[in-house]
């Protein structure tokens, strides 16, 4: 980062062309009501925008993630952000690599450019601030001196409010393809993989771990969202709450190999899960990250209960 006349510019790689941020993500889900008590419960602040709902963190005026309603829940497209001054050299680096681009949806302005990737789901590229972080996000895992107590009685905690969308983890129907597309098309780099299960990308401007991932299905869909915490407490605060809202299903608490965040996952009403997470790898824009390919068992987690029966079940591709 470089601070000019107090103004704290973003990260950045210069003379690489990438995306620098997953900006948002729309997702149709069959119960726009549902869905709003869902996100409520994790501690999102849920707005209603006519047709939509969106989806934002506390005391942030930015908008993760949109929601229609339709028949089935799926996942309808992503959306990434571009620095102004790459977004025309970027528009015609796509193009060159023989991806056809594509008129907006309907209601979106053409102000962007629309294409598709590998497993056909519809991508956005767009001139965005950068909403990736610029550094590795602080954590509050704090111990207190002798003498002094350290956790708060029951009845004051208050709730979680992730900080952010952290990423997405997207079913693919080959891993091999979803690196080569997202590395050669977008830009992003691979963290890790292992084999063709399961690979993590990060940005090469600067941003965590993985801004996105893809596990292998039998078709394209949303696995999870994650969502930025700041403390393991916190990610134990949102278990709870999510528990006493009714929904307990899900996976934790537990660490991951890979990225090293600790986590809960919770299953939303449709299948998939969203995640909180605090305390996940950061790759700096200056760093050239050793990708390596892990064996299953050092390519899941480290510690916690084990995994549903279920985890990887993609239930879009079955509906």
């Amino acid at each position: 980062m470089t601070r000019i006349n107090g103004f704290i510019a973003p990260s950045r790689r210069e003379g690489v062309l990438g995306v620098h941020s997953m900006d948002t993500f729309n997702m149709i889900v069959p119960d726009l009501k549902r869905a709003e008590q869902f996100y409520s419960a994790f501690g999102l602040i849920v707005r209603d925008e006519g047709n939509a709902l969106g989806l934002y963190t506390e005391g942030n005026d930015h908008c993760w993630v949109s929601l229609v309603e339709g028949k089935n829940k799926k996942f309808n497209f992503l959306s990434f952000g571009v620095f102004e001054d790459d977004f025309e050299p970027f528009r015609r680096y796509v193009e060159k690599q023989g991806v056809k681009l594509l008129d907006p949806p309907s209601g979106f302005e053409n102000n962007s450019f629309w294409f598709r990737d590998h497993d056909n789901n519809l991508v956005e590229i767009k001139v965005a601030e950068k909403t990736s972080p610029n550094s590795k996000a602080q954590v509050s895992n704090i111990s207190v001196p002798a003498n002094v107590r350290g956790a708060p009685s029951r009845s004051a905690a208050r709730m979680v409010h992730p900080r952010r969308l952290a990423h997405v983890l997207l079913f693919t129907r080959d891993v091999h393809k979803a690196i080569a597309f997202y590395s050669t098309v977008l830009g992003l780099r691979l963290s890790d993989r292992s084999g063709d299960g399961i690979a993590f990308m990060h940005g090469v401007h600067g941003s965590d771990h993985h801004m996105i991932a893809f596990a292998k299905s039998n078709g394209p869909g949303l696995h999870h969202c994650s969502w930025d915490v700041e403390s393991i407490d916190q990610i134990g605060l949102g278990a709870k709450q999510m528990l006493d809202k009714g929904y307990s299903k899900g996976w934790g608490l537990g660490r991951h190999v890979l990225g090293s965040n600790y986590f809960h996952y919770v299953r939303d009403p449709w299948g998939s899960y969203a995640e909180y997470s605090a305390d996940i790898d950061y790759i700096s824009s200056d760093h050239d990250w050793a990708a390596d390919d892990h064996n299953a068992e050092d390519a899941h987690y480290v510690w916690g209960p084990t995994a549903p029966d279920d985890f990887i079940v993609n239930y879009e591709a079955s509906e």
